[in-house]
């Protein structure tokens, strides 16, 4: 058991997400199951968010809780689009109030226990989103907010907003961690300790690369993933290392509970977030949680992809906007003549 920052929570090494849950991968709500499985193996940490299916991953995950809400540790996330209209997105004070009025009504709770906003983006003030998730958690509907895909400097400027401004402060950073995509170590997870922020990170099999299932030389699967659907991201299999990594001459760990260790080795780490899509992955991935990585692994890992280092483009945790539009990092034109 950990304690994600310093809310005083206990959760789960382990966290279930439900990212699959409904129309993508599960539409017969059949997956009902996999939190009840979770529970018993003693994964009490479940994450979802409201864009996934449009709420329906909510809706899913609120059947499985019936009736056991108080062994449960959810948390959700909202910033995504809910529909066309274009105020039902972002981190607006006028769309926190209201997305956060529809999940705990979606997972049939009164009270979330951990509330998050994916990464607020340029155009909203951070005291906007902040001020709403305070008013949230002073009304009692919310017991503790976190952030989402945030860069240090961000996390930084949250924290200080928040104690210039008397507002509740975030416990929580989820950035993507694997062994292939390793960049948090620079300054991410630091200044999260730093804040005393915990980390749940997802991303911990790197979408699939990380299972054994992709390997050097042969052709990708023909599923979502490989294809960059929505709500996935493609994968590149001739990019990855050979799954073949055992320094010892014991038998080697499936690649999926190497991978799932390797995250939750991380000290400043308190989960690592699983995605499974059926009854059978979850099993597996239940089974390697007792998988601990001896030094001589964890150095060899480092070998084959150093610390600080991010090998898998598509899973990178945080892609600043001054790096992915295009117009910020050009001059105007009246600029570029006057050069």
């Amino acid at each position: 058991m950990r304690k994600p920052g310093r809310t005083g929570i206990d959760v789960s090494a382990y966290c279930l997400d439900t990212m699959v849950f409904g129309k993508l991968s599960n539409p017969d709500h059949d997956c009902v199951r996999m939190p009840h499985r979770a529970l018993g193996a003693g994964v009490h940490f479940v994450g979802t968010t409201d864009v996934h299916g449009y709420g329906e991953t909510e809706e899913i995950l609120g059947k499985a809780l019936k009736g056991r809400r108080d062994e449960v540790v959810p948390a959700t996330t909202s910033n995504g689009p809910m529909g066309e209209d274009p105020n039902r997105s972002g981190s607006s004070r006028r769309w926190v109030v209201q997305a956060a009025e529809g999940s705990p009504k979606r997972l049939r709770t009164d009270c979330i226990d951990l509330y998050r906003i994916h990464h607020p983006g340029p155009h909203t003030d951070i005291e906007e989103p902040l001020s709403a998730l305070t008013g949230l958690v002073r009304a009692g509907k919310v017991r503790a907010i976190g952030s989402s895909s945030l860069p240090a400097s961000e996390i930084v400027e949250t924290q200080w907003a928040s104690q210039r401004r008397g507002l509740h402060r975030p416990r929580t950073e989820q950035p993507t961690y694997s062994v292939l995509n390793r960049g948090i170590e620079r300054e991410v997870l630091p200044t999260c300790r730093r804040c005393g922020l915990g980390v749940p990170v997802r991303g911990p099999l790197a979408t699939g690369l990380l299972t054994g299932r992709y390997r050097r030389g042969t052709p990708r699967p023909d599923n979502p993933r490989t294809h960059g659907a929505p709500g996935t991201s493609p994968t590149n299999a001739s990019s990855m290392p050979s799954s073949n990594c055992s320094p010892s001459r014991r038998k080697p760990a499936p690649f999926a509970h190497l991978a799932m260790s390797f995250a939750t080795s991380y000290p400043d780490v308190t989960s690592a977030i699983m995605g499974p899509r059926t009854m059978d992955q979850l099993d597996d991935l239940l089974v390697g949680a007792s998988l601990t990585l001896g030094d001589d692994t964890l150095d060899t890992i480092d070998a084959i992809v150093p610390p600080g280092t991010d090998i898998s483009p598509p899973d990178v945790s945080c892609a600043p906007p001054s790096l992915t539009r295009t117009n910020p990092r050009r001059r105007p034109p009246h600029d570029r003549a006057a050069a």
